[in-house]
């Protein structure tokens, strides 16, 4: 009897009860738990593992930078941000309208811990999602561009339900990298949301991109459905170094 349980659950691909059916059902007998309640726990353990597997995948598929929750974050270190918003943000509401996150402020106050937070977020509820700094992302383009690949690499960047695209600004996007990023963002727009993080104002746009009017036309739908965090601050990295001298 116990290999055809063990042969069925293989079947049925429920490797989760197969390994513990055994030790529940006796379990079970011992406390005259009731066959509706064993049957429950069997399932409520099958899922919970299933579950936990799903969003190891994701988390494997997101290439987060590191993994850092919203509780990590020091808000008092950054009275700009306003916590109510962001935690707001948690709910993932603003994945379900598509709208997008936008995160602007100088280097090192925690644009990125923010991003990968909500990521972090929106994965623990099961949506795929993806990280990648603006100067990979059009890197990764060009080189499909020089390979004939155009047409099929964007879905890396268009299928994810959450496309985090971060260090906008860092390094100017020369080559036609105004062009790749103008396709990633024209086909997520209405139908995914975004969190990118910046260290240029909108106006600088134009300059980092080599190109004002494809940086209008990024602009004019990155903002028409977005929520904007201007962030201010000292730099964590700074002033750890300074506290340390």
């Amino acid at each position: 009897m116990n290999h055809l349980i063990d042969e069925y659950c293989k079947a049925l691909h429920l490797p989760t009860i197969s390994k513990k059916w055994s030790s529940l059902a006796e379990q079970a007998s011992k406390n005259n738990v009731p066959y509706s309640s064993f049957l429950c726990s069997l399932l409520e353990v099958e899922l919970a593992e299933k579950q936990e597997r799903s969003m190891q995948t994701l988390l494997k598929l997101a290439r987060l930078p590191f993994r850092k929750t919203i509780d990590e974050f020091d808000f008092t270190a950054q009275p700009s941000v306003n916590e109510r918003r962001i935690r707001e943000c948690l709910n993932l509401s603003f994945m379900r309208q598509y709208e997008n996150l936008v995160f602007l402020g100088p280097p090192g106050i925690g644009k990125t811990h923010l991003a990968v937070s909500i990521g972090l977020q929106a994965i623990a509820a099961g949506y795929k999602t993806y990280f990648i700094s603006a100067h990979d992302l059009v890197t990764q383009l060009r080189k499909a561009d020089q390979e004939n690949r155009l047409e099929q690499k964007p879905r890396t960047f268009v299928k994810p339900s959450l496309l985090i695209i971060d260090e906008m600004g860092y390094m100017r996007l020369n080559d036609s990298g105004a062009h790749y990023l103008f396709q990633v963002i024209s086909r997520r727009y209405e139908r995914g949301s975004l969190i990118l993080t910046s260290n240029k104002s909108f106006g600088e746009w134009g300059e980092i991109l080599g190109d004002t009017v494809i940086a209008s036309a990024i602009l004019d739908m990155l903002l028409h459905h977005s929520i904007i965090f201007n962030m201010e601050g000292e730099s964590y990295r700074l002033k750890e170094k300074r506290e340390k001298l």
